[in-house]
């Protein structure tokens, strides 16, 4: 097992970041984070990359639409610009990995949908390379619970990549696709750049086009986190997030934040 930097994702505290940029760095930096993963950066590059510097945050990983022309995501929240606009401001911010976050559902169901998707996230990582950026794609439920040729859609997909394009495992939605995470990082062997450390009660049915609402702090749902992490062969981050948090958000990251820290120190 490698031991991953622990960062945050921006869009768990997204109402936050709206309200206080700056103090929202503040406090991420204040409970331990060194890094954040950001979201629907482009429009505000400038004030995040100030934040960061402020804080003593690095931005090495970061979400953005790169494989649609339109947004689909379930909340709407993430806005589509050029990709070359995007990857320039993704390069701005010292981002190092750029992660398409989500294709939808019904992109996933034939090996040529797989195939299409696989084509253009590889000219993707073409053109980002000229900016000294790599690009990944990050899993939620459907991609593995769809099976294509009896495999699960996203191993179709990664069997097609080009080496230099990486993968963000989701361990929750991983799971909650039906997958055993540490088996699936396993098979996905060293693509797998990045894990999203997030749980809560695996019930049947989740899925992100109905965003579960008992998503809890890691190490207190069904989510076998600690396996999965000692399975990852290469991961260099392992990034909190939530979908959707019933209480205190700063208070949950923390948690999570802790279990991390607890976790990886006794793997180590």
């Amino acid at each position: 097992m490698t031991t991953p930097e622990t960062s945050v994702q921006l869009y768990a505290v997204r109402q936050a970041l709206d309200d206080d940029l700056d103090g929202t760095f503040a406090r991420l930096a204040g409970i331990g984070f060194g890094n954040v993963e950001a979201f629907d950066f482009v429009r505000r590059v400038d004030a995040l990359k100030a934040a960061a510097a402020r804080h003593g945050l690095a931005v090495p990983t970061a979400h953005a639409i790169l494989l649609r022309e339109t947004a689909q995501t379930p909340d709407g929240l993430l806005q589509v610009t050029p990709p070359g606009q995007t990857m320039a401001a993704a390069a701005e911010l010292g981002v190092q990995v750029l992660i398409d976050p989500y294709v939808p559902l019904d992109q996933w169901t034939t090996a040529d949908d797989i195939a299409r998707t696989a084509e253009t996230i590889n000219t993707r990582a073409q053109e980002a390379a000229s900016l000294g950026l790599r690009v990944g794609y990050h899993n939620h439920e459907h991609e593995l619970r769809t099976q294509v040729g009896g495999r699960p859609a996203l191993e179709v997909f990664a069997d097609q990549l080009e080496p230099d394009v990486l993968l963000e495992v989701d361990l929750y939605w991983a799971a909650a696709g039906g997958a055993d995470p540490a088996q699936l990082l396993q098979r996905l062997g060293e693509r797998v750049v990045a894990v999203h450390v997030k749980d809560g009660p695996m019930r049947p049915g989740i899925t992100s086009r109905q965003m579960p609402q008992d998503q809890s702090p890691a190490g207190t749902g069904d989510v076998p986190l600690a396996e999965a992490l000692a399975a990852g062969s290469s991961l260099r981050y392992a990034v909190v997030e939530f979908d959707h948090y019933e209480g205190d958000i700063f208070a949950g990251i923390s948690q999570s934040y802790d279990f991390l820290q607890q976790t990886l120190e006794t793997a180590r």
